[in-house]
């Protein structure tokens, strides 16, 4: 099979051939039609800091943001079926740290992840056990699951995740990041009620998709500040729910100014550096900030199943995020737009190599 391969320790990527991989007794081999591009998988690509300190095991194949058809089946799975169509889950826990005893599995402490610590989607195939394979609904035999919605699995559960964590039905919630996540979160909070949905980021185009995506407000924060919108939208108060997505000091200290008393933030963006923010307004406006990581499993992928498979709606608005599917054969230009970041989400066509 053809795989695009981290062969050593160093920047780049090559297309090589590779046997196709062994599926044990509890796993799943599938044939990956699309796979989507994102910030990790740039890491790896330039192997800066963050990718050295994640993986862990050279050579490895990256990808974990894909959709595709069930091939094989283990002697032992019983839960997915040859033909099925699915995304993956990719986070592997171990099943019996305390946490995922207790059922918090997103939480496992031993967590392995698909296409960083072991092979991964960007490869004709790829092999994960059945525990982390998801598989979609039929409506009559029609496909309510597209590949390329298929594929954005991994980040709208990020997106859902994020903005599902607190209550936001009436409240005004504001969203710092309109990349794909952020596009995401905002057709999210928008579909579960929230009244006035403001974004913030600096790229025009991106800001643009926001409001494509259901955003009552698009803030450039390299030429306004984010008060002005609360006064443009008639906001007596602050915004009751912040959704940090961009992972940029200033970007958390201006949410957490702009926030009500009593407000809730859900941290997902990374920093790529430890930073200060004023903790005394954030203990004296008894603001509430937590952590997300990756998605509940499986809860978040409840959540956006239900969603997406009742809203023909939320499913343009989500798949309208995707700018660009691309022959896997060209990753090369595929990459060089996910790193531009001119565009949306970035797919390589597994399905048609090119």
């Amino acid at each position: 099979m053809r795989a695009l391969r981290k062969t050593e320790p160093g920047p780049g990527l090559t297309m090589v051939d590779l046997p196709e991989p062994g599926t044990g007794p509890l796993d799943v081999k599938i044939r990956v039609l699309r796979a989507g591009i994102c910030g990790t998988d740039l890491h790896i690509l330039a192997w800066d800091s963050s990718a050295e300190a994640m993986c862990d095991t050279v050579p490895f194949t990256p990808g974990h943001e894909f959709y595709g058809e069930v091939v094989e089946v283990g002697v032992d799975v019983t839960d997915v079926r040859v033909g099925d169509r699915v995304s993956g889950e990719g986070h592997v826990v171990c099943g019996t740290c305390r946490n995922c005893r207790a059922g918090r599995k997103q939480m496992c402490i031993r967590t392995r992840s698909v296409g960083v610590q072991r092979d991964g989607a960007f490869a004709e195939y790829v092999v994960i056990p059945h525990f982390n394979v998801w598989v979609h609904e039929h409506d009559g035999g029609t496909e309510l699951i597209s590949p390329e919605l298929g594929a954005l699995f991994d980040p709208f559960g990020n997106a859902v995740h994020t903005t599902l964590k607190f209550s936001i039905i009436g409240e005004d919630v504001l969203i710092t990041g309109a990349g794909p996540i952020g596009q995401m979160a905002v057709a999210v909070a928008r579909h579960a009620g929230a009244r006035y949905v403001a974004v913030t980021d600096i790229a025009p185009h991106r800001l643009a998709m926001a409001e494509d995506s259901g955003a009552d407000a698009t803030i450039d924060v390299s030429s306004t500040r984010i008060r002005h919108a609360q006064a443009e939208l008639g906001m007596r108060e602050g915004f009751d729910v912040g959704l940090e997505i961009s992972g940029q000091p200033r970007a958390l200290q201006e949410m957490i100014e702009n926030m009500n008393h009593g407000g809730k933030i859900s941290l997902l963006g990374l920093p790529s550096q430890s930073f200060e923010i004023d903790w005394t307004m954030v203990v004296t406006r008894m603001l509430t900030l937590q952590g997300i990581y990756g998605r509940e499993m499986y809860e978040t992928w409840n959540a956006m199943s239900a969603m997406l498979t009742s809203s023909p709606a939320l499913r343009t608005k989500v798949t309208r995020t995707v700018t660009d599917v691309i022959p896997a054969a060209d990753f090369a230009r595929g990459y060089e737009v996910a790193r531009t970041g001119d565009g949306g989400k970035v797919l390589l066509d597994w399905e048609n190599l090119g």
